[in-house]
């Protein structure tokens, strides 16, 4: 007698590589709560020194159904030392900026910049030139191939309105501060991070784990040093995750190694409220690292030696959405050799979000509070609160630092509550 068996498909990596998915609306995609289909996807690809870059619009028939496709004449080592350049122009030209030795660094200092407005308007002006002037070099060569394929995804950035884009990209690049000419007066509109969503993606597919069950209220945690639970609205962010989920608070190293050594570690948000830095540990390749109150440097390798050996376990759990709220968190060292976000990523974690660059402390509390108050409603992706975010802080404090921050995958996480 035969039986019908109930089949869960839990994931289908192959999908994507099969067919072009089609646009659906929300009813018919079949997708979880907050996702849909990508609008772009642009692949920048690494071998040896030499990038290839390709791109196409999901659902969208190309040109004998192949990828707009280019071999880029930049090197990759010269395209990390543009970005470190482009970093350096947003730390040196906005957050250093120091008119005024009795109104010291103003932009360090204020999250509102509009008291500065006239000043603040040509440094967004000046930034937004540096970004367009990255992306026009990266494509700059008379090479056919690549001449068409800048055409194409020029008038794709600047023609449509609104996209989700996923960069697949091997280099750690800031997307989201680079910008196109769009022609109009507000160069605030130029940058990629005011127009689109924008994630970066290049890690490994997550692995399997039991179904996400949706819960009244979301798991948190708090990992943080003391010394800065008093800065800006720092105590303000924590007396939110304690009103809005069920925190773990976190201030010692052992307590968080001893936490990700756990087979299940189920929380929806790990926020890190700590220190970021480029640690040598006796090699010529710096790695980045976090510090919570003691002084032990929490890296990639450290994380990964905590948790593989959970890594083929069917009933191990961890995918939470990370926010790590520390200097340089969104950027990766300089030998592109490893990354503190991209290890999370690789063990289950379900985004990573995290500045690219040394972010004034008042400000990263201040966007720590905007993006938890919204993603803790369950009603917005991380990839819409992102740019909600960029244009909320752009327009009402003519603040453009919210675009440093970087998104690791996440574009569609989003909190599952039961309501």
């Amino acid at each position: 007698m035969s039986l019908d068996l109930d089949v869960l498909v839990r994931q289908n990596p192959s999908a994507d590589y099969t067919r072009l998915p089609q646009q659906a609306g929300p009813a018919d995609t079949g997708q979880p709560k907050g996702m849909a289909p990508l609008d772009l996807v642009v692949s920048l690809r690494c071998h040896g020194d030499e990038l290839h870059i390709s791109a196409f619009r999901p659902g969208e028939r190309t040109p004998a159904t192949r990828m707009h496709r280019a071999r880029l004449t930049v090197p990759a080592s010269a395209l990390l030392a543009k970005a470190a350049r482009l970093r350096s122009v947003w730390r040196d030209r906005l957050i250093g900026y120091d008119p005024d030795p009795l109104d010291p660094y103003p932009f360090a200092t204020a999250v509102d910049f509009t008291p500065y407005a006239v000043v603040a308007e040509r440094k967004v002006a000046e930034l937004a030139e540096e970004g367009r002037y990255f992306l026009e070099t990266m494509f700059d060569w008379t090479d056919r191939s690549l001449v068409r394929f800048r055409e194409y995804l020029t008038a794709t950035l600047t023609e449509h309105g609104s996209l989700r884009i996923s960069f697949d990209s091997d280099l750690h690049l800031p997307w989201p501060m680079l910008a196109v000419d769009t022609g109009q007066p507000d160069p605030w509109v130029d940058f990629l991070g005011h127009r689109h969503q924008i994630e970066q993606t290049n890690a490994a597919y997550p692995p399997i784990q039991p179904p996400n069950s949706a819960r009244a209220k979301p798991v948190t945690s708090l990992n943080t040093d003391d010394q800065l639970t008093g800065i800006g609205r720092a105590p303000e962010v924590r007396k939110l995750l304690e009103n809005r989920s069920q925190l773990t608070v976190r201030t010692d190293s052992d307590l968080l190694l001893e936490a990700l050594s756990a087979a299940v570690l189920d929380e929806d948000v790990m926020y890190f409220w700590c220190h970021g830095q480029f640690v040598a540990n006796d090699s010529p390749y710096e790695q980045l690292a976090v510090r919570l109150s003691d002084d032990r440097h929490i890296d990639a390798e450290l994380v990964r030696r905590h948790r593989r050996r959970h890594q083929d376990r069917p009933d191990a759990v961890f995918r939470p959405f990370v926010l790590l709220n520390a200097c340089h968190t969104g950027q990766s060292a300089a030998a592109e050799l490893d990354h503190l976000g991209r290890a999370l990523i690789d063990l289950g974690a379900d985004g990573v979000l995290g500045p690219q660059l040394q972010i004034p402390q008042e400000f990263a509390a201040e966007y720590a509070f905007a993006f938890l108050d919204h993603y803790l409603t369950g009603e917005f992706t991380a990839g819409e609160i992102t740019q909600q975010l960029v244009r909320w802080f752009a327009y009402e404090y003519r603040n453009p630092l919210a675009l440093a921050y970087s998104l690791h995958c996440g574009i569609d996480s989003i909190l599952e509550l039961n309501p």
